[in-house]
């Protein structure tokens, strides 16, 4: 099943900070959530069951994309910083319900 990628308007601003190098790197990894949007660790969330991260270095800084399956979207929720250990989450997954 051919999956359509959205992203949320915070996911594109973040996106816009990085530099070329970054940029890239992200792209193939959601070439790769294309191909199979489960193959990445599954995150709990109270608003949705399928909620994945991707692991992955920005600049040397540990950082996670968070991206949501709702059928039959993949949804680019945000990039996290590893340092603040998930807290934000659930704000992010929140703003999914306004692009519907």
């Amino acid at each position: 099943m051919p999956y359509q990628i959205k992203a949320l308007k915070i996911f594109r601003k973040q996106i816009q900070k990085l530099d070329s190098k970054a940029k890239h790197t992200i792209h193939e990894k959601i070439e790769l959530v294309k191909q199979n949007p489960f193959r990445y660790k599954r995150l709990h969330s109270k608003k949705y069951s399928k909620v994945f991260r991707i692991r992955f270095s920005i600049n040397k800084k540990e950082t996670r994309l968070i991206y949501a399956v709702i059928e039959p979207n993949i949804i680019l929720v945000c990039l996290l910083d590893r340092k603040k250990d998930y807290k934000d989450l659930e704000k992010y997954l929140i703003k999914i319900k306004e692009t519907k």
